[in-house]
Order: structure tokens, then sequence, then C-alpha cells
């Protein structure tokens, strides 16, 4: 009788707890879902895919989603129209909202020209293969412009210096979106380059009158370094340079003085006169 009391009151409490710990189960899964349900949301226009510079976006281009109201990033846009139609001048990834400081006016249209920065021109000069780097100048990419010419038109004038350096590679052709396989070179026979007024005269007159040479730069190397030319005769080395060495310093001489006691004698040799200390013989 005593055993199927202790049984009885086995089966109770393991009764008692099941039903405890699936009751608990349900309410920690219950609520998450109606702390989700309580998140306000407000619509914001996303980019439905990778869109590039220039695009000019379409209704397929985006796509509205609902982004947790205390979190919308400033000036994110609720309505397509407000975006359909209107150039890119930065790209967007898949699901970035589209930001008034990504798209260019509605009157730019799309394309090249709401690219420019303010201020900035953009100046297209002809390449090839080798002026190019091989195609590897694709837009985004940022370069030095190397020119080689004579002032005078004689030979020995000629020169090759750097005149423009970190210029910003627009277009590649008619190209103005960046390559989307990593690595991929362009072969192209234009290239356009972002200047301000000033280098854009001095790189129409280099592609005018000399020969232009795009040399590529790491886009984390923003230095600017100063070169001083160089000239066929300082190529061949017909005038090398003379190595300087560390001179010498003297060794200074001890001069032995004439003390106050010693006797010295007068020698006259033409027009000149010296005075010798006379030593005597050492004992």
């Amino acid at each position: 009788m005593a055993r199927m009391r202790v049984f009885v009151v086995l089966v109770l409490a393991l009764t008692a707890g099941g039903v405890l710990a699936f009751g608990t189960y349900n309410y920690i899964q219950k609520t998450p879902a109606q702390a989700a349900s309580t998140i306000q949301t407000t619509p914001v226009v996303v980019a439905a895919t990778d869109l590039d510079i220039g695009a000019q976006l379409t209704k397929d281009d985006v796509r509205v989603i609902q982004w947790p109201a205390n979190a919308v990033p400033q000036g994110a846009m609720k309505d397509p129209n407000e975006v359909v139609d209107r150039g890119l001048v930065l790209p967007v990834i898949q699901n970035e909202p589209i930001l008034p400081m990504k798209l260019a006016s509605k009157e730019a249209g799309a394309g090249l020209p709401p690219v420019i920065t303010p201020g900035l021109r953009a100046v297209s000069v002809r390449v090839n293969e080798v002026i190019g780097v091989a195609g590897y100048v694709v837009p985004g990419t940022r370069v030095d412009v190397v020119v080689t010419m004579s002032p005078t038109n004689k030979q020995e004038e000629t020169t090759s210096k750097v005149i423009l350096t970190d210029v910003q590679v627009l277009a590649a052709g008619t190209k103005i979106e960046r390559d989307t396989e990593k690595g991929k070179p362009i072969p192209v026979n234009v290239v356009t380059l972002l200047v301000n007024p000033d280098e854009s005269e001095r790189l129409t007159l280099a592609a005018t009158e000399g020969k232009i040479q795009l040399a590529l730069r790491n886009p984390l190397d923003r230095d600017n370094p100063q070169t001083k030319g160089i000239r066929p005769a300082m190529l061949l080395g017909s005038a090398p340079p003379v190595r300087q060495y560390p001179r010498a310093l003297p060794v200074p001489v001890k001069v032995a003085q004439a003390t106050a006691d010693a006797p010295t004698v007068e020698i006259i040799r033409g027009d000149k006169r010296a005075r010798e200390v006379v030593r005597g013989q050492e004992q």
C-alpha cells in the first residue's frame, strides 16, 4: 500500500512538471513574435539589385520594403515615383535605401553629365593598349599623366615629365560603370578623366603637342610627388653625375714653438727673411 502511494505521488509530480515546462516553452516562443509585432515600421524605397553610377532608375530597379521607423536613414524616400527616371551619381547595392545624395536632379538626366563633380570637367584623351596600361585603366581607377615632348622641336631637348597626378578615370570608352568582374581589363580607344579647368588646359596641350602615357596608381596612394623630368642625355648617361665623397678632415699638425730662451738665427734668402731655432746637440 505504501509503495502504491509513493508511485502515485511520483506520477503526479512528473505530470505537473511536464505541464509547467510545456507552458513555459509556449510562452517563450510567443513572446518574441508579440514583441516584433509591436515594432512600428515605415515604407522605404530600396534598390532591387546592384546599380552602378550613371544608371537611370526604372520601376524594376527599385522596390518598397517596411523599415523600422526608429532606424530610417535621413532623407530616405517612400514613394518610388520620386526616384524613377533619375540618374545615379553614386553606386548602390541591393536593398540599400535610395537617398537624395546619390541621385542626380530630375533635369540632369542620366549618364555622364550628372556624375561630373561641380567645378570639375570631363576631358577625353585617345589611348591604346600601351597608353591605357593594357586595358586596366577602367572607370573608378586613378592615374598619373606623363607627357613626352620637346619645347624647341630639338631632339636633345625632348623631355618626359609627370604633368598631372592622382586623376580619376570617369569613363573607359562609353562605359562609365565599374566592371562587375573584378580585375577584368577593358580595351578601349578613349579614356575620360576628371580634372579641374587648369588641368584640362595642360592635358589638352600635352595630348595635342606631345605624346601622353597614363600611369596606373594604387587607389590608396594619394601622394603627389614632384618630379624634375628627364631628357635623353640624362637617360643614356652622357653626362653621368659625379659621385661626391665626404672630404677627410685635415689632421692637425703640432708645430714646435721656440721657447723664449732658445737661440735663433736670422737667414736671408734674396728678399725673404726667416728665423730658425738653433738646437744644441743632446748630451
